[in-house]
């Protein structure tokens, strides 16, 4: 079942690669956002000690969207100053105001970038799981 999965998963992921998002022979499916992914990076010019003096209010305000569930994830970026959070809302829009709500956001020091996420479309390729399935 592993090797099937697999198979079908990387035989999907090729076939949506090399034919691009305008492909005429295959139905296209509605992709329900299911999440969003939210990159926060620092805005230019940011200082350290501007972040730092409203990093306290900027946690206590994040772990409450944490604890309200419209956080599921959340990460630093290893590479530079950031963050990564996987949110729990569907529109683009909602997640916009509700982080540029944080103060971070509302001092201008923090901007997001908004990817809205769906379930893998590849999977519909799976026996059983085709258009007419739930």
């Amino acid at each position: 079942m592993t090797r099937l999965l697999s198979a079908t998963l990387a035989a999907g992921l090729a076939a949506t690669v090399a034919a691009g998002s305008a492909q005429a022979d295959t139905p296209s499916f509605p992709k329900p956002v299911t999440h969003i992914l939210a990159i926060g990076t620092l805005t230019p010019g940011t200082t350290i000690a501007e972040v730092r003096a409203i990093l306290p209010t900027e946690v206590r305000e994040t772990v409450k969207l944490y604890l309200a569930g419209k956080i599921d994830r959340w990460f630093s970026l290893a590479d530079r100053n950031g963050v990564v959070f996987l949110l729990n809302v569907t529109d683009p829009k909602e997640a916009h105001a509700m982080l540029e709500a944080l103060p971070l956001g509302q001092a201008h020091l923090m901007r997001f970038e908004l990817l809205p996420l769906a379930p893998l479309a590849p999977l519909r390729q799976l026996p059983g799981v085709g258009a007419g399935s739930p």
